[in-house]
């Protein structure tokens, strides 16, 4: 499932969201002026790289990796598919948090997303870079606070595309069950092996049903005051 767009409204403009988004597009445009060498040592010494972190772990250059490699992408699919994500449901998780919340509730969760995968692989010195750990704890933020929201979604079905609307508990809890079985295959693969974080998914989502937690239980604070009036 591949949602394009949510029929959920939102009340302000989400500059945040709008900013978040152009600042990791600045940032991939200008990886690719490097050329292919200084893209490679660009990567590797802004990227989060666990085994590096973790023999230094109070030195600042190694602390900022954890921020900076939340803006950095390995290619235009990674990009596309994290800014798609983010631009769909970080819109609405921003309008109910207030734009300070947000980006505090963004940065939390990337830095989660980083622990989770540093956990599970303590030893790799594959460089970790992306913002789908960050993006992860706004879906989980929306599972929570919109579950019943409406997700458009185009649906491959063998040799045909259908396009359907999808209650987003069905398109963020596929996505969810797909990150944690692909982790869970993945553990104990090599330290220098490559390929997509899927802890860093996992712990980014934990993060932000925990962080969102407040935010649900004013608005089912809200709802029960409601009905008893």
């Amino acid at each position: 499932m591949i949602p394009i767009r949510d029929e959920n409204p939102t009340r302000s403009i989400p500059w945040v969201t709008l900013a978040l988004i152009a600042a990791n597009i600045g940032v991939f445009i200008y990886e690719y002026t490097l050329g292919t060498q200084g893209l490679q040592a660009f990567w590797a010494r802004w990227s989060i790289v666990p085994a590096r972190l973790l023999a230094d772990p109070f030195s600042p250059h190694q602390i900022a990796t954890i921020f900076t490699s939340m803006f950095m992408h390995a290619g235009w699919i990674h990009l596309i598919g994290n800014m798609l994500y983010l631009w769909i449901f970080g819109n609405n998780i921003e309008d109910r948090l207030g734009a300070v919340r947000f980006i505090a509730f963004y940065l939390v969760s990337g830095v989660a997303a980083a622990a989770a995968q540093i956990v599970t692989a303590p030893a790799s010195t594959v460089p970790m870079l992306g913002a789908s750990g960050a993006v992860a704890g706004v879906l989980a933020a929306y599972l929570l606070l919109y579950p019943g929201a409406s997700i458009v979604t185009i649906i491959p079905v063998f040799f045909f595309i259908e396009v359907a609307r999808v209650p987003a508990y069905l398109v963020i809890g596929f996505w969810f069950v797909l990150q944690l079985g692909s982790g869970l295959a993945s553990l104990g693969a090599a330290a220098t092996t490559g390929g997509t974080a899927w802890f860093a998914h996992i712990g980014g989502f934990v993060a932000g049903l925990v962080l969102a937690l407040p935010a649900w239980y004013a608005s089912r604070r809200r709802s029960r005051s409601r009905r008893r009036a």
